[in-house]
């Protein structure tokens, strides 16, 4: 049997989680803000005890390198936005959504963003694939709800193997 549209990505989507997963089951709490070279971006405490990440509008040049908090805060933005984009409410800005400050309340978070992601996927039916995407794209596009999950698997996939990268060089560092 053919799968469906919603279940082919659906199942993209468990693939790219596993792999993240797998990650995210190894990561120690020093790894989070383990500066991997002289120019990074990381997330640092605001005097107010939230904390933020590094942040230019115009992407510098050279970039920096990222850190993995800074990582586990961009994946949480970006999937707190699509998931308010997807659910119907008024999406957060940015600078809304701040880091949790620990890397397990982080990994907490991520797992609690996957389940809200996964609630969102089970109420999709293939005629709603084809619905005009609310995000990340410009108004009038023409991208579907379809590439919207293509693009969260996608973003998912690539942060996944960042995390993984630095982490595994964290550890060789070390060694």
């Amino acid at each position: 049997m053919r799968p469906s549209r919603c279940d082919l990505l659906r199942w993209q989507f468990d693939l790219a989680w596993a792999l993240f997963d797998h990650h995210l089951q190894k990561l120690a709490p020093e790894d989070f803000r383990w500066e991997p070279a002289p120019l990074c971006w990381t997330i640092r405490a605001t005097t107010g005890g939230t904390w933020v990440p590094d942040w230019a509008d115009v992407e510098p040049d050279p970039v920096p390198i990222p850190t993995i908090g800074w990582v586990s805060w961009h994946i949480g933005w970006w999937w707190s936005v699509t998931i308010d984009h997807a659910q119907g409410r008024s999406p957060r800005e940015r600078t809304e959504i701040t880091w949790p400050g620990d890397g397990a309340v982080a990994i907490g978070w991520l797992r609690d963003l996957r389940a809200e992601w996964l609630a969102v996927l089970d109420h999709l039916t293939d005629a709603d694939l084809d619905a005009t995407a609310p995000f990340p794209w410009p108004e009038g596009s023409g991208y579907t709800v379809a590439h919207m999950l293509a693009w969260v698997n996608s973003e998912l996939m690539k942060n996944a193997a960042e995390i993984g990268q630095l982490r595994l060089l964290r550890a060789a560092s070390s060694a």
